[in-house]
This record gives structure tokens, sequence and C-alpha cells, in this order.
């Protein structure tokens, strides 16, 4: 067994990887940035490497800086996470010729499937159903509206050597193809050193299924089932669960047969995931395509780990050690089920727009004592696999993942619930980000039907992500926490010292506004009542608590904070502002005058700290509503901007090549 491995990566995946190695008794060796010098990957490894400046292509992407590292600190093995270059063909046979085991598959594996337009070709020949596309190159626009008008639309656009979302667009029109392709080409030539695109067809009501393997050095290879990855944004993942509501025994086992069969038909052993596109409106079980094979581990691994409870990333040591798997087909467990939510920086209310900063308050819900389920337990647990910690900073260097937020138990249902209480508990505060509409999407009809689709997310918030619907209960539950806190503020206040004349009772009766409604809240030594009626609650609040227990029909987890004239309150995917007045005081509130916020729609307004990648118009140009300004990249992706309105190009603040702060003024119409 290796004595010393190097992970060539940072953030969770890094300490993921570290957790087991120091179980299995293997030193650990970090890599990092100059972004990275405190971070939680660094100070758990026992040694660690300074690679370079923050950017990632200057640093965690420099293959010979990683390879460098591991001969100077003396590792047997490299570990490289999820990384992407650090995987290529060249790197794999440098760590041979260097004397360093690599835990991943051999060289020719992944220069067989890093190729989307190759891997394709070899799906064909090993049997896998493939999508119906174009996988020969494409030389510029022209032909790529030419080729996409012969597949037919909605076509997907994607970079050949692309993965994570990043290097895809889809094209329902020609208009689309025009202004994607180019971009396609940037992201995939940014991101991944290879500027070739292919189209295929895009699946409409696909859903994307894929099937985790593990194979050894012995011709061993197994399937551990599938995950169901179809709650997406912008191709990227946000919501993962195993197995799939979707898919039967007898599809589970076609899908996996084929798997394996473009496994063996490549040479391929340690962890890898052949990835799906399923038509939902084909219950038959037959309709599904090949997309990709990831030669690496997924983000979403934690959920096949615990419905298995097997360590996907010891199973990967050791096979890169040469010892067998130990088990076959027919011992691959399938336990209870298993949810994996992405937390992201990044702020729904606001568009989804990448968000960076410090973690002023990082606090995430207690986790079970075990990392996997796996042994058959009866009670929902909940696991938190991250690399931050409270104090450190999401940067805009790297992808915007906090943690994942993973949780089992028998039953999907209890899976789900387990998540919506977990996500309660999560306690982050600075940069903006995305629990609320996770505990949103875990609480949507459709989600919890199993009725799921790519599109899911587009479908289901068209108009933008405003938080969870309340219902009139929730409603009233938060007026009476409001009034509680009041209650107890107010007793807090009356007991300073040196306060001149007699000490006041604080107010049993108050008004609760929230939702739009005044609520009239009594609060006495008998109990609560709202609008008359008395409510079965039991709950304690002292003045700076950040989290209260409300236990009555149902059991809530609500993180407080103290507003202007009340409390915001967030709980069950939504933040809710509630005005907490005294009885006495509440009429004189109407006479308030409205703050009217100010008209900024002449403004071209960078929403995100990034880099302007292009600039198209310039000053006494001429725009219309919706025409495409300028395109700003942040955390590896291109966002394009675009006019609010019709109007004429006063003035230009902002340069290609500049790097722009949030709110930053671009341009302004006259």
């Amino acid at each position: 067994m290796f004595k010393k491995i190097l992970v060539a990566n940072r953030g969770e995946i890094a300490c993921r990887v570290m957790r087991t190695a120091k179980a299995m008794g293997i030193k650990t060796v970090a890599v990092y940035s100059d972004a990275d010098v405190r971070s939680p990957h660094v100070l758990m490894a026992d040694e660690s490497v300074r690679l370079g400046p923050a950017p990632a292509a200057e640093s965690y992407l420099k293959a010979e800086l990683i390879l460098l590292a591991a001969k100077e600190t003396g590792a047997d093995c490299i570990h490289p996470g999820y990384g992407f270059l650090s995987e290529r063909e060249s790197f794999a046979r440098a760590c041979a010729e260097a004397g360093i085991a690599f835990v991943g598959p051999p060289p020719a594996a992944i220069a067989a499937m890093g190729d989307k337009i190759e891997s394709k070709k070899l799906a064909k020949a090993a049997g896998v159903n493939v999508v119906p596309g174009y996988l020969g190159e494409i030389a510029d626009t022209d032909e790529a509206v030419r080729i996409a008008g012969d597949i037919g639309y909605p076509v997907m656009m994607k970079a050949s050597a692309g993965g994570g979302g990043k290097g895809m667009r889809l094209a329902y029109s020609e208009q689309d193809v025009r202004e994607g392709f180019e971009a396609t080409k940037r992201e995939g030539l940014a991101s991944f050193g290879d500027d070739r695109v292919f189209i295929e067809k895009f699946i409409e009501s696909p859903r994307h299924i894929e099937i985790q393997l593990i194979g050894d050095q012995h011709g061993n290879i197994v399937y551990l089932n599938e995950r169901e990855c179809s709650i997406q944004r912008r191709h990227q993942k946000v919501v993962e669960e195993a197995p799939s509501p979707f898919v039967t025994p007898k599809m589970r086992k076609a899908m996996g047969e084929q798997a394996v069969a473009l496994a063996r038909a490549v040479g391929y052993y340690s962890a890898g995931t052949v990835e799906l596109i399923v038509s939902g409106a084909d219950t038959s079980g037959e309709g599904f395509y090949f997309l990709e094979m990831n030669t690496r581990l997924q983000v979403e691994h934690p959920v096949t780990e615990e419905i298995t409870g097997l360590d996907l990333v010891e199973l990967m040591i050791r096979v890169a050690a040469g010892e067998p798997l130990g088990f076959a087909q027919d011992d691959v467990k399938l336990n209870g089920w298993s949810i994996e939510n992405r937390v992201y920086a990044e702020d729904p209310y606001r568009g989804f727009l990448p968000s960076i900063g410090r973690l002023v308050r990082y606090n995430p819900p207690e986790t079970s004592p075990l990392p996997l389920a796996g042994g058959g337990a009866e009670e929902p647990r909940v696991r938190v696999d991250d690399g931050v910690r409270e104090g450190g900073k999401v940067s805009m260097f790297y992808d915007p993942m906090i943690a994942k937020l993973i949780t089992w138990a028998p039953t999907r249902e209890g899976a789900v619930a387990a998540q919506i209480a977990a996500l309660d508990a999560f306690e982050l505060e600075g940069p903006g980000n995305n629990i609320d509409f996770l505990s949103a999407i875990m609480q949507q009809p459709r989600f919890q039907s199993g009725a799921l689709t790519t599109g899911f997310i587009a479908e289901e918030y068209p108009d933008g992500f405003h938080g969870a619907p309340a219902d009139a209960t929730l409603l009233t539950t938060l007026a009476a926490v409001a009034a509680f806190a009041a209650t107890a503020e107010a007793d807090r206040a009356r007991r300073i010292d040196g306060q001149l004349g007699r000490r006041l009772r604080p107010p049993a009766d108050w008004v609760v506004t929230i939702g739009g409604t005044d609520h009239d809240v009594r609060v006495s030594t008998d109990g609560i009542s709202v609008d008359g009626v008395e409510l079965d609650l039991s709950l304690e609040y002292t003045p700076g608590d950040r989290m209260v227990m409300v236990e009555g029909d149902e059991h809530l987890t609500i993180r407080i904070a103290k507003a202007r004239a009340g409390f915001r309150l967030t709980t069950r995917g939504a933040s809710h502002v509630a005005r907490v007045l005294p009885a006495r005081v509440a009429p004189y509130a109407a006479h308030l005058i409205e703050k009217v916020a100010p008209d900024l729609s002449k403004f071209l307004i960078c929403p995100m700290p990034g880099l302007l990648v292009r600039l198209d118009v310039a000053a006494g140009d001429r725009v219309e509503a919706g025409q495409a300004l300028a395109v700003v990249e942040a955390m590896k992706m291109e966002n394009i901007l675009r006019a609010e309105k019709t109007g004429v190009v006063k003035s230009v603040s902002a340069a290609a090549g500049d790097s722009l702060a949030v709110d930053q003024v671009i341009l302004e119409l006259e």
C-alpha cells in the first residue's frame, strides 16, 4: 500500500480524499495557490506545497508543478480529485515515468474517453446507444447553422473537451446558434485548451442519469447502480439522488451492462461514470443514450456511497495499488435513498448571479457520526462534505460550490424530509447562497413526485426565484415567533440597570406584519394567540440567539436575525421580514412614507465581480431592448448582459479586459 498521497486539487474534494487516506494510514500532501494559503485542505494535510498565483491556470492546472511537488515531498501516488487538465493522458504517463502511481484510469482510457467526439464513436462501436448528431469538426458559425438545421432544432452545442456544465449551449433557432457558437468555442478554449465544438440532437423532456463504475487492474468491472442528476441550471448539476425514481430494475441492468461494455472496450479501471440522457417520455426503459464518460471521481459520488456502503476514494486508492476489488456485481447493494444538494455561492434572488466574499458565518447542520449509511441504518442521516471554514473567502477564481449536503433515509420521502430540515439548520452568511432555493426544490410537489427533467428549474421558475411560497399556517407560526422574540427583547431592555423611573413590563399585545398581512398577537404566561386563536407551540428564545426551534403540529428550525422594526425569519426555503410593533403604536405606521427605488434602467451595471470579455457597442450607438451589449466572465462562465430598454449609448465607462466590481457601471443610455 502507498505511504504518501498528493491530492492534486483543492476545496472539499481535497479534504474528502485526505479523510479516507488518513483512515488508511497514508500520509497526505496538499498543493495550494496564493488564494488558498490558509484553506482547510492545506491545514488538514501532513505537508503542503505552494503551486503559484491564484488563477487556476497558473497553479492547480499546471501539471508540471504538481508532478514536481510530488517528487519534492516523496509522494508515491497522486489523486487528481475532480481535476480535468490534471487527468490528461500525458500527465498519467508522466506519473508512470516518474515512478509515481496515478490514482485513476490508465492513460489510454483517459485519451479514449476524454474527447467527446471520439468517445461517441467508441461507444457506438461497443454497442452503446448514442444520441443522433454531427461528430466531425465544425469550421465556423455558418457551417454550425447548416448542421443544426440538418439535425433539427433544438440542438446542443458542446465543447469537445468540456465538462462540469462549461462549454455548452442549447439552441432552439438559427439565431441561438449564431449567438452561441463562438461563445461555446471560447469557453472550451479558456477552460480546456480545446475550441472544437460538436452538435447533437437535444432530447426533449430529458432526464440525466449516470452509471457509476469501478474496475480493477485484474479485469473486474462492476456498476454501482445509477444516479439521477436531472435538476440542473445552465447544465450545472444542482441536486443529485440515488437511485433514480424513474429507473426500473430492468432499465438499471441494461444501462449498467452497456456502461461496463464501454469500459471494458477501452481497458478501463478505477472509478468512472458513464453519463446518459434518458427520454422521460419513454416508459419502455429503452430510450437512453450515451453522453460521455467521465474518467474521474464525480462531485455527486457521495449518494452512491450512501446507498452501497462503499468508500469510492478508498477503492480508487486500492485499485491504483494493484489490489482486486474483492466483490462482484451480485454483491453490490442498493440500500435506501440518498440525496445531495450543492450549496453554491450564488444569489437565486438576483438571477443566480455568482457571489464572492468572506464567510462571515459558516455553521452547517449537525452530521451523523459515521461517513456512510450502507450498513442498514434505519434513521435518516446527514453528511456534509466541504472544504471551507468560517472566516474563509469564496474566491472569484474557482468553482462557486461551498459545500455538499447529503442525506440518507430508508425511503425517498425520508431523504427529502431530512434535506428540508438540514437546510433550515444551515447557517451561512456573507456571500449570497442558494440554500433557500434548494429547500424550495425539495418542497416542490413535482420534485417530490419524481417527475424530473433537465428543464425542471426553467419550467418551475420561469420568472426567477422569489422564495418558496408560505401557507397561512406557516405565516401564523412566524408571526407568533416574531412577537415572542420581541417580548424577550423588551424584557431584556427593561432589566438594564440605571434606568430612570420604575421598570416597565414588556408589551403583551403586538401587531406583526408579515407577508403583507397584519396579525394581532398576544404573548402571555398562558401561551401565544394569533388573531384570537391560541397556538399549541413550544419554543425558546434568548436575545442574541440565531436559531429558534419550534415544536407544535410541525417541527421547525427558524434562523432569526434582527431587522429594522422587527426580525428576519428564514425557514422552509424563504426569508420573511416581520415588522413587530406594540399594539398601541402600530396604527401610526400607516402614516409612514414609502421610499421609492431609483430608476437604474438607463445604466448597464455589472451584476457580479468579473472580467469584461467583450463590449459590443460604443458611444452613439442605438440599442434595442434585449440586445446583447457586453459579455462578462465570472467563475469560468460567460454571462451576456442585455439592454433593459431601447436607447442611444451616451457614454462608456469600461473597456474589454477590465476587471469589474459588482454594481460597477459599464455604460449609460440616453
